[in-house]
């Protein structure tokens, strides 16, 4: 997409407009700003849950008895 569009609110006039070099250069940092944050996000929620399931192993417990136990 290398196109925005700009609404006039109070005319309701919509009109597309070609994006800039500097808008197109932005989105695309943008987008690996995004994809960078989303990846630490991921690894962090997996190693949470390796922590978890490790815990768990070393208190000889399943995830299912771990969910009874915290109802």
């Amino acid at each position: 997409m290398t196109h925005k569009l700009i609404v006039d609110c109070s005319t309701g006039v919509t009109t597309e407009v070609e994006l800039t070099a500097e808008e197109i250069a932005q989105r695309e940092a943008d987008a690996a700003v995004f994809a960078e944050i989303q990846a630490a996000e991921e690894a962090a929620a997996q190693a949470k849950a390796e922590a978890r399931t490790e815990i768990l192993a070393k208190l000889g417990l399943t995830e299912e008895e771990a969910k009874v136990l915290l109802g």
